[in-house]
């Protein structure tokens, strides 16, 4: 696991690679241990993930059709975003070779890892605005899709920084990897009983 420090010091770095500045990439690290260890951002991002879960699970609770209890939709939502976190890169995983970016595999699932923490956070407000004040589920709405457009650039840009073979690569496999994460978002709201319309935190 690593250290608060280290823990700041990967977030600023993926941060840097998401405003435009590939040395960002130098404050990760791209070891095997780094690897795996860029995998607890999913613990860093969990407070704002839980707030997610917990207001769209209000919402899904509220309609008169729902009989299940918000813990069971909560658990529900939890597993589809993470799932929509993990099994993408598991897919880009088998397509890295064939797509010739093998030797920038672990630059971008370690970036990408970080940076998805970052995001997370940054789309904490609506889902905040939600839980606190459901009447304002338009407005949440309206800043929930700006601040969605924003992280799109973001991610871009440390797609770009990560892959390290200009944007024309960068742009295929941040496409493909979108594409991927709405289809892994699509089926497991399937499997899990959650209609199109009750996204989960990750969005």
């Amino acid at each position: 696991m690593p250290s608060i420090e280290e823990i700041q010091q990967y977030l600023t770095g993926a941060w840097r690679m998401m405003t435009g500045k590939p040395d960002g990439l130098k404050l990760l690290d791209i070891s095997a241990d780094g690897f795996w260890n860029s995998f607890f951002a999913i613990v860093v991002a969990l407070p704002a993930l839980i707030v997610g879960w917990a207001s769209v699970a209000n919402e899904i609770a509220a309609e008169p059709a729902v009989t299940a209890s918000r813990f069971s939709l909560l658990l529900r939502l939890a597993f589809v975003d993470l799932g929509t976190w993990v099994l993408p890169l598991a897919a880009l995983a088998l397509a890295a070779r064939p797509a010739g970016i093998a030797d920038r595999f672990v630059h971008y699932v370690v970036s990408s890892n970080w940076g998805s923490a970052l995001i997370v956070w940054i789309m904490l407000p609506p889902a905040l605005l939600r839980l606190v004040v459901p009447d304002a589920a338009e407005l949440a709405t309206i800043v929930s899709l700006g601040l969605f457009g924003v992280t799109l650039v973001l991610g871009w840009r440390l797609t770009n920084a990560a892959i390290g073979r200009g944007p024309g690569v960068a742009t295929g496999v941040f496409a493909g990897m979108f594409v991927a994460s709405l289809i892994v978002l699509f089926v497991l709201q399937a499997l899990f009983g959650l209609g199109p319309s009750e996204q989960p935190a990750m969005g």
